[in-house]
């Protein structure tokens, strides 16, 4: 299939940037892997493990660093960050279809809703009473917008998202499809062991440029607000709990969950699989391992892990009786210990078991 996109070498090497190294007329239609490229195609290396593929590439242009160009012969386009470049030069390429202005004749809209003239509302939309769609905006197919809730300006919500009501996002956030943003917290108090529901009055409140990830659920505060800070980037089926407040530029990997009224820190990376207790504090620049359980709040800024890596299935098997074991090793450890505090003092005890 012909490709919608063509751009000179030289042109690419204006738009981001670079450095050119090679023939400046080259067309270039598309991007690719190293090992997967094409002849027309701009790949990258960002990686030292795909060193190996960089001389066989079929590619016909490769970002690169200096570095890494001065033992690669063909034509590259010289930049400080390769992964970043082609983060850049990937929105050239984009396939997305282009939206149109203005709202689907099967769109529901609130009398008193206000969209903006160059909104784009999808087919089977709702949007409640006194929503706000800002301008720019892109609202997929069969989103739900409840009432009162905003749509900052050129915020794109994919096919399917649900806000529900006084769900504040700013300007420039991406939501994909199935996240719902605002539902009831998990809160109810116990009374001789029945479960009385609590009213969920607070709301959420997104900060600019956030992106959302597919099935992300973000639910309402019990009480003030659930808060997303500028830039925070959420992975796919991640669980933010009621009244959690999350800093600036934090980003979470896939399956993150975390518990209620949790404080999370800027600039903090959390990685796949990590859950959080609630009513914890983790202050900035914290990087948290895949799939550890955080029990307690982080003070100092750094990298944290739990559980054990991963080993054959009989080592582990090992490992855990081992581990089953070191409550009685420590109690015979301290014994010890104490004997051999007796001996060193000349007061051995040898009553002790």
């Amino acid at each position: 299939m012909m490709s919608a996109f063509a751009y000179t070498l030289g042109q690419l090497a204006e738009l981001l940037g670079a450095r050119l190294q090679g023939d400046a007329d080259q067309p270039i239609t598309g991007l690719a892997t190293l090992q997967d490229a094409a002849e027309g195609q701009l790949s990258f290396l960002a990686n030292s493990q795909y060193r190996k593929y960089l001389e066989r590439t079929a590619a016909s242009a490769v970002l690169l660093t200096e570095q890494d160009a001065q033992a690669y012969g063909g034509s590259a386009l010289l930049v400080e960050n390769p992964y970043l470049a082609y983060a850049q030069a990937s929105h050239l390429f984009e396939t997305r279809p282009a939206s149109v202005p203005g709202i689907h004749p099967s769109a529901v809209v609130a009398a008193d809703a206000c969209v903006h003239e160059t909104a784009a509302i999808g087919p089977y939309a709702v949007i409640e009473s006194a929503a706000q769609i800002a301008a720019d905006v892109v609202i997929g197919a069969h989103c739900y917008i409840g009432a009162r809730s905003r749509v900052g300006e050129g915020g794109r919500l994919a096919p399917r998202v649900t806000l529900y009501h006084d769900v504040a996002i700013g300007k420039r956030v991406v939501i994909q499809s199935g996240a719902v943003i605002g539902g009831e917290g998990f809160g109810f108090a116990n009374e001789k062991g029945v479960w009385q529901k609590i009213a969920q009055i607070g709301g959420v409140t997104i900060g600019d440029d956030v992106e959302i990830g597919s099935n992300t659920t973000i639910d309402r505060g019990a009480l003030s607000d659930t808060c997303l800070g500028n830039g925070v980037k959420l992975d796919n089926q991640i669980m933010i709990a009621h009244n959690v407040q999350v800093g600036d530029n934090t980003a979470m990997a896939g399956c993150v969950g975390i518990s209620g009224s949790t404080r999370i820190g800027r600039n903090c990376m959390i990685a796949g699989g990590v859950g959080m207790v609630g009513h914890i504090d983790v202050c900035d620049n914290v990087f948290v391992t895949g799939m550890t359980m955080v029990t307690r709040s982080i003070s100092e800024p750094g990298s944290y892990s739990s559980g054990t890596a991963m080993q054959t299935a009989s080592d582990w098997r090992k490992s855990a009786a081992r581990i089953r074991q070191l409550d009685d090793m420590a109690r015979r450890l301290q014994q010890l210990e104490k004997r051999l505090a007796a001996v060193t003092s000349g007061e051995d005890d040898s009553s002790d078991t």
